[in-house]
């Protein structure tokens, strides 16, 4: 539990005392009409044109704040990688794997839990790729 809302990286990051890379943010966009989780290292942005040729989808646009809510249940600045009322489809930034522990969103803005990127991995049925540009 935090005592101030983290809704972005760098404030969980500042937070916990950690580098930014080691937040695993929770991303959720909107990719032929279904919800898409994209659980990205703090340090990354996504890149959603060329996410979307790598893992073979038409487009990759982000998710409304009510998309959002709707597939996960939760709200933005928030989004547990797990927890929802059905399972997403999701793909984790391969860059998360270079920490020993990282530390993702528990379905509200004050709180967070660390994992790896193994367990990381176990909990979504994950799909591991590179999610920035190049």
């Amino acid at each position: 539990m935090l005592p101030d809302a983290a809704s972005t990286a760098p404030l969980a990051a500042a937070a916990l005392g950690i580098d930014v890379g080691a937040i695993a943010n929770s991303l959720v966009f909107w990719s032929d009409d279904e919800p898409l989780l994209v659980m990205t290292s703090g340090a990354h942005r996504v890149d959603t044109t060329a996410l979307a040729e790598r893992i073979g989808r038409t487009r990759i646009q982000r998710a409304t704040p009510e998309q959002v809510r709707e597939a996960t249940g939760q709200a933005i600045g928030g989004v547990a990688p797990t927890g929802h009322p059905r399972p997403l489809t999701t793909i984790v930034d391969e860059h998360l794997a270079a920490y020993p522990q990282i530390w993702a969103a528990a379905g509200t803005p004050h709180t967070v839990f660390p994992l790896t990127f193994d367990e990381l991995l176990r909990l979504t049925g994950g799909t591991v790729s590179k999610v920035d540009a190049g």
